[in-house]
This record gives C-alpha cells, sequence and structure tokens, in this order.
C-alpha cells in the first residue's frame, strides 16, 4: 500500500510554488492541500493548511518564511524552505545531498530543510570538495561570475522583461547586477565551502527565461600541490561519481561546450547540474550549468522531499 503524503505548498503562485506544484502533479504519493488564493495571504489559513500538512514548502520572501515555521504547532509536519532565512542555520539540513552522505542523511532525518539557493549550488557544487580536500586552499581568492535567466528575479522581473522586450535593447543586453558586491546568496557560499574569506560574486541577468551558468578561474600556481585542470576535473569527476543529477565531463571532453561556446540553458527542464573544467598550464576554468528553476530551485526542494520520504530521489524529476 502507497503512503500518501499531505503536501502544502505555502507562496504557491509565486515562480518556484508553481513549478513545485506542476511537478508534484499526478503523483499517487501527494495529496496536494490547496488554500484558497483570496486566503493565501491569511495567517489563520496558513496556520491551518501548515499544521493539516506532513511536507510544507515555503517560497516565499524570508520574513515571510520565519512567520510560517512560527505557526507549525505539533512535532510532524516537516518543513522544505526554498527561501534564503535559514541557509546558514546549523539547526537545519542545508538540502544539497550529493554533498556528502553526511549531507543526505541530515535531510532524510530532518524535520527543517533549507534549499539551496541557485547560484549557491553551482559555485558549491565547484568549491565544496576542492576547499574540503586542500585542492583549494580556504584562504583561496576566489572569484566567481555567474549569468541566469531572468527568471530567477521572480515575478516583478519577469514582469518587467516580458513588457519591454521587443523595445528595450538594454535589456536585451546582459546586465551586471548586485554591484555592491553583497549578493544575497554570498553567504551560504561562503559558510558551506568553507572558504575563510566572501568570494567576489559577479552575477549577470540575460535575456533568457531560465537556466544558468556559474564559473569559478583557478590559477594552478596559488594552488598546493601539482594541481592542473585535468587533475581538478579527474577528482570532481571521481568525487560526484554515481549522484544521478550531477554530471562531471571528462576532461578534454567537449562535453556541454557546442562550437567552442558552453549556453545556459543545455539543462533546463531537468534537474540535472552538469560541470566541465577547461583550462591550460597557467589558468583553470570551472564551469557549473544548471537550470534555476529546477536544479537552483523547484527540482532541488522536491528531490529533498523525496529522500525525506525516505524513496528514490528522482521520482518526479526525470
Amino acid at each position: 500500500m502507497i503512503m500518501v503524503y499531505k503536501v502544502f505548498v505555502d507562496g504557491q503562485e509565486g515562480t518556484t510554488g508553481l513549478q513545485i506544484n506542476e511537478r508534484l502533479q499526478g503523483r499517487n504519493d501527494i495529496e496536494l492541500l490547496k488554500i484558497a488564493p483570496e486566503k493565501r495571504k491569511d495567517i489563520n489559513e496558513r496556520k491551518k493548511f501548515i499544521n493539516e500538512a506532513d511536507i510544507v514548502f515555503l517560497c516565499l520572501p524570508d520574513d515571510a518564511a520565519r512567520e510560517s515555521v512560527s505557526l507549525v504547532a505539533n512535532e510532524s509536519t516537516r518543513i522544505i524552505d526554498a527561501s534564503t532565512a535559514h541557509r546558514t542555520d546549523d539547526s537545519w539540513a542545508y538540502g544539497f545531498p550529493e554533498l556528502s552522505s553526511a549531507h543526505r542523511e541530515k535531510i532524510a532525518g530532518s524535520s527543517r530543510v533549507s534549499v539551496p539557493g541557485c547560484y549557491a549550488t553551482g559555485f558549491i557544487a565547484l568549491m565544496y570538495p576542492l576547499v574540503r580536500a586542500g585542492i583549494v586552499p580556504a584562504d583561496y581568492p576566489v572569484t566567481c561570475h555567474a549569468v541566469s535567466g531572468y527568471s530567477g528575479g521572480g515575478k516583478k522581473r519577469i514582469a518587467e522583461y516580458a513588457e519591454a522586450a521587443s523595445t528595450d535593447e538594454a535589456i536585451k543586453s546582459p546586465r551586471f547586477y548586485a554591484l555592491s558586491l553583497r549578493h544575497k546568496h554570498l553567504p551560504e557560499m561562503q559558510k558551506i565551502t568553507g572558504l575563510s574569506h566572501t568570494p567576489l560574486f559577479t552575477p549577470i541577468i540575460g535575456y533568457n527565461y531560465r537556466g544558468m551558468t556559474v564559473a569559478v578561474p583557478l590559477y594552478p600556481r596559488l594552488l598546493p600541490g601539482k594541481n592542473s585542470a585535468e587533475s581538478i576535473c579527474d577528482y570532481l569527476y571521481s568525487y560526484y561519481k554515481g549522484q544521478h543529477f550531477i554530471k562531471v565531463f571528462p576532461y578534454g571532453s567537449e562535453g556541454a561546450i557546442t562550437d567552442g561556446f558552453l549556453s545556459a540553458v543545455g539543462c533546463n527542464g531537468t534537474n540535472m547540474l552538469e560541470i566541465s573544467v577547461t583550462g591550460n598550464e597557467e589558468h583553470v576554468l570551472l564551469t557549473a550549468r544548471l537550470d534555476n528553476l529546477g536544479k537552483g530551485a523547484s527540482g532541488a526542494a522536491v528531490q529533498c522531499m523525496n529522500i525525506m520520504m525516505g524513496i528514490d530521489e528522482r521520482t518526479g524529476l526525470e
């Protein structure tokens, strides 16, 4: 007999909430609880649904996510938070199971799981294994450049692009943002990887709706030992071997690169994250490609839910 879990998405009308609902449609092990649209901001109605559910997804701004957690009045409701609110809170499991068996086990046994940010997912996938192994020193001056589709900005940004797309050349141009260099994903990028200093992170919003590339350059001469692009690639390949949703392309293969270009959209519609390592004896470039709405948001959230339910983590994500 299939166990059916009651699931509530608090913030069901947002970009991530809509994607989670879509991914859960048709599953016979899920009963989706739906709040009436006119009551979705009614705190008492939300509290009722939160406490009725076995699993609650929070797809809300940070303050609203904290409020929702405070509404839990029982010990059985399990929370999966897609906001930034709890990503550096040690009492919450960090929802990136591929990082280590300890991460996976904590997710499986936790009642509180925080889903990584989209940029952070790509960055941490690249840097966590290398810092952990001492290949990249914790005090290395890390720089990260990333390009994301505009859907990562939520409904307001999506509307802006839809409205101005045909007339505004500035909208069509890739645009740097977060120029104060204090992007909201930086705390988890530093904490989870174990870096001593905050990375210099320069995100760019592109004209594509979804899809993301995250790039980290390294100088072999600043690394301990005799590390090269090939040896780093081999290490990452070995580290993630057997992980269904992370693919590391062998060094020297075309992999995700087509005609000399690495597109941001190659993982769209999937929960995959693809890693490529390129370079030469002087410079190494690590790149991660993912769907910012997939492994960078709703896909990762559903993957965590599957692990918490004790079922195949691929369920509903293929």
